[in-house]
């Protein structure tokens, strides 16, 4: 499991669910199952979890255990298949929002820029556009809102444009290509800019915001009262958007009002600030630097 991902945060992740032995679970994201495997060492018989992951790697991780489902797919669709499964109410939902380390170090998967291999990206290898083909087929006014919204790269025009004319004569396949291009455009560090480009990329590829804003909304309808929500993002759009969750009850962040004029919110916050990982965590696990949790519960 180490080697496929270390689980960010895990303590705190599992006391923020405050699982209950004979309560009803959902890790959105299994991965490795490292967040999953300890959550099902807490609950007995009456207890269950089920697990959403639409990487059909994650397949070698799994568990087999009468109180466990997997479900092969695409968390933004939790309420469907909570219907389906018959479950009115769950006692908590965990979120790890991150790419797993496997993925950013698998060649082919196209996610880490060190790996090489295809430009892909995509989570479910079976469906989708993939990097490549973003790069090659959008428009400027399309490539220049992804790598300013969702990678903040600060040269997002001047990419945009010269990817432009780059595929006039040249298609991007692979990834060791596109860096070699990249390293005519980048501006400041370059680890950085890469880092920043390929996360804008991936976002686009898995339509990862609309999926989050999707599965939040269907979790608030499904949470049982005093039911837990943790959830674990990297990146700012993302805990922007689960901060306003947490504290409006809606995606937009709108604030209702009762007959007093008070602010309601069907969740409490149960951390006020964002919990982050320590430093002896950050040594020992880099990538859990940018990692921000924040956990509420359904009054």
């Amino acid at each position: 499991m180490t080697k496929y991902h270390t689980p960010v945060l895990l303590d705190e992740c599992l006391q923020g669910l405050e699982i209950k032995p004979e309560g009803i679970y959902i890790d959105v994201t299994f991965g490795a199952g490292g967040h999953s495997k300890p959550i099902l060492k807490q609950l007995n018989a009456k207890g269950h979890l089920y697990s959403f992951d639409k990487d059909e790697d994650v397949r070698r991780n799994l568990v087999e255990a009468d109180n466990f489902t997997f479900i092969h797919s695409d968390f933004r669709f939790i309420g469907r298949f909570l219907d389906y499964h018959g479950l009115t109410h769950v006692n908590g939902v965990l979120a790890d929002l991150g790419v797993s380390s496997f993925q950013f170090d698998t060649r082919g998967r196209g996610f880490g820029y060190m790996a090489g291999g295809d430009l892909d990206m995509r989570m479910n290898q079976s469906s989708g556009l993939t990097a490549a083909d973003i790069l090659n087929t959008y428009q400027h006014s399309q490539l220049l809102f992804i790598f300013s919204k969702y990678g903040e790269v600060r040269n997002s025009k001047t990419l945009s444009t010269r990817i432009i004319e780059r595929r006039r004569t040249k298609s991007f396949t692979d990834i060791q290509g596109f860096i070699a291009f990249l390293s005519g455009v980048s501006m400041g560090n370059q680890s950085r800019y890469l880092a920043q480009v390929f996360q804008a990329l991936r976002i686009e590829v898995n339509d990862e915001m609309a999926s989050l804003e999707k599965m939040l909304t269907d979790v608030s309808d499904s949470l049982a009262s005093g039911g837990r929500l943790v959830v674990m993002s990297y990146h700012s759009l993302e805990d922007r958007i689960v901060k306003k969750f947490m504290k409006s009850g809606n995606v937009q962040g709108e604030r209702t009002q009762d007959d007093y004029g008070k602010s309601t919110s069907p969740f409490k916050l149960i951390n006020k600030k964002v919990i982050m990982a320590d430093d002896a965590e950050q040594r020992r696990n880099p990538r859990s630097r940018s990692a921000k949790l924040r956990i509420a519960e359904k009054i």
